[in-house]
């Protein structure tokens, strides 16, 4: 009978409950309770969507009348209005609890990046990152090493959002760790690569690019597993590099070879994650690798915590008024004129 009353949305008064076949007379059976009449009514919200049936029973001096119809409906609709009140509030409390904790997870993740760029002497190191939503898929970090050296880290995990920040989390926690054991980046590359292939679902995966900057020697030792390209700006030209290696985590057991740069006083180097060099314009065309190089070559004496601002400016402008669909991070090196 509730159903029927859901499915017609039509007050229903059933005067001998056992005499309509739509009445189940197990509950009375179990329980010992003994249902006369029923009247049974949908409640709906404003909208008329439904939101549950009631039902009156054994109506104290016989029947239900037309009068206690009438009533029912009246009751109905101020029902129905304060059930869709609750379920709202039950929503908007429910959404607040997420972004209470999204807010939460962001500010861990930030917390994650270093506070400032290193000071190292003779170069000019910057590094930045602005997620697409309130978490993101990029990290990059420097971490100093006690030799004098300076690792160098960037990396992007597939998708963004909270998925993306908890693979990226990972990955730097597991190249922090590895570096303190050895710096044999072929090594770190290969143990972190075998880790995340077994703990990443299929289709999850991180490109990294890791670095060991010597600035006594002016060389930059370094694994691309699938990250690129890699630009090296120098007064002699640019250089593009591609990847070296596959992504970490698209299958165990790859050897992902080391290579290195060496920095000519006036070269920078520039990471950056795919974010900058896919961003379209409101015709579909992409940044590209060619508009970074123009960007760069241009500002060979800004210094790089403004270059990267400007060029994330140059970006926006680029973009128009589309959102940011993919988290931006850039790390940028320069050896002193």
């Amino acid at each position: 009978i509730a159903g029927a009353a859901a499915k017609e949305r039509a007050v229903i008064n059933v005067c001998d409950a056992y005499a309509d076949p739509r009445f189940n007379a197990e509950i009375d059976r179990k329980t010992g309770f003994c249902t006369r009449n029923l009247l049974t009514f949908p409640l709906e919200n404003l909208s008329g969507e439904l939101m549950g049936v009631l039902q009156a029973l054994n109506r104290a001096d016989g029947p239900f009348t037309l009068t206690d119809e009438d009533l029912a409906r009246d009751l109905a609709a101020q029902a129905g209005i304060a059930l869709h009140r609750y379920a709202l509030l039950e929503q908007y409390a429910q959404k607040k609890r997420m972004a209470h904790d999204l807010e939460l997870a962001r500010k861990i993740q930030q917390q994650l990046f270093p506070k400032t760029n290193p000071q190292v002497a003779g170069y000019d190191i910057a590094g930045w990152n602005l997620s697409a939503d309130e978490t993101g898929g990029d990290c990059y970090d420097f971490i100093p090493l006690p030799d004098g050296r300076l690792a160098v880290l960037l990396a992007d995990a597939t998708g963004h959002g909270i998925g993306a920040a908890l693979v990226i989390a990972e990955c730097r926690a597991l190249i922090r760790a590895m570096l303190s054991v050895t710096q044999d980046l072929a090594t770190v590359a290969s143990r972190v690569n075998n880790i995340l292939s077994q703990d990443l679902l299929e289709g999850r995966f991180v490109t990294a690019f890791v670095g060991l900057l010597d600035p006594q020697q002016h060389r930059l030792d370094y694994v691309a597993a699938g990250q690129g390209p890699l630009l090296f700006v120098s007064a002699a030209g640019v250089e593009a590099r591609g990847a070296d290696g596959l992504p970490l985590a698209v299958m165990p057991e790859v050897e992902i070879p080391a290579a290195k740069f060496d920095f000519p006083p006036g070269a920078t180097a520039v990471l950056l994650t795919d974010g900058f060099f896919e961003t379209d314009d409101a015709a579909g065309e992409q940044f590209g690798e060619d508009r970074v190089i123009a960007f760069v070559r241009e500002r060979p004496d800004v210094p790089l915590e403004r270059l990267i601002a400007e060029l994330h400016g140059a970006i926006q402008q680029f973009r128009g008024a589309a959102p940011q669909s993919d988290d931006l991070t850039a790390v940028l090196i320069r050896r002193r004129a």
